[in-house]
């Protein structure tokens, strides 16, 4: 005699089923299942990727190495670029990490380049960062004049400016500088930074190197 009562014996048959499912589950199953573990993970690394990305991409982060907070953070505070009459400010990744996210991913691979000299202390005392001073100005300078000061157009576009209210000299030199085709790197060196020692010399060498006036 059966003691089950129906709906006893309706849950087992249930979890029997269940069972099978899992143990033994269609080709249909199995594909969701990958499908849809695909997608949640996909959607946990392409988060943790874009937070990982914003969390190394702020001001806070770039001076949390004492070799920019001593050196270049603190020239930069002396700058119209901190604090002016707008109160606008630039900071670090404003004018050195791209806002495309294709760029902005090749400029985080390339600067594991400056993680690796932090950590070997290649400019971790003032006197080893000016010894480095010029070929580290060298470098953003190359790279910006390669890009056509592509940060600094983030802000900057001679395409917005009102030239009519610029000073004379000013005015002057951006009507040369659209009419040679020159970017804003190609006058603006030191702009944030102090100029290393032969910067003039350099500019001249990058500027032949690039073809430019």
């Amino acid at each position: 005699m059966n003691d089950q009562t129906p709906s006893a014996s309706g849950a087992k048959q249930r979890l029997v089923k269940l069972w099978h499912l899992l143990s033994r589950p269609s080709a249909t199953t199995a594909l969701g299942t990958i499908l849809v573990t695909g997608f949640i993970w996909g959607i946990l690394f392409w988060g943790g990727f874009n937070w990982s990305m914003e969390m190394t991409n702020t001001e806070s982060f770039c001076i949390s190495c004492h070799e920019m907070e001593q050196n270049v953070f603190r020239e930069y505070q002396n700058t119209v670029h901190y604090t002016n009459r707008t109160g606008v400010r630039a900071t670090c990744p404003d004018c050195h990490v791209p806002k495309t996210w294709v760029h902005k991913v090749a400029r985080k691979i390339k600067a594991t380049n400056e993680l690796y000299h932090h950590f070997l202390g290649t400019i971790d005392t003032r006197e080893k960062y000016e010894a480095k001073r010029l070929e580290l100005a060298r470098n953003v300078w190359q790279v910006m004049k390669e890009t056509d000061s592509r940060e600094c157009r983030n802000c900057h576009n001679f395409e917005y400016m009102d030239f009519t209210v610029q000073e004379k000299r000013s005015r002057a030199r951006h009507d040369d500088a659209v009419a040679e085709g020159q970017t804003c790197i190609d006058c603006h060196k030191g702009i944030a930074h102090e100029l290393p020692e032969g910067a003039f010399d350099e500019e001249k060498r990058l500027n032949d190197r690039n073809g430019s006036h």
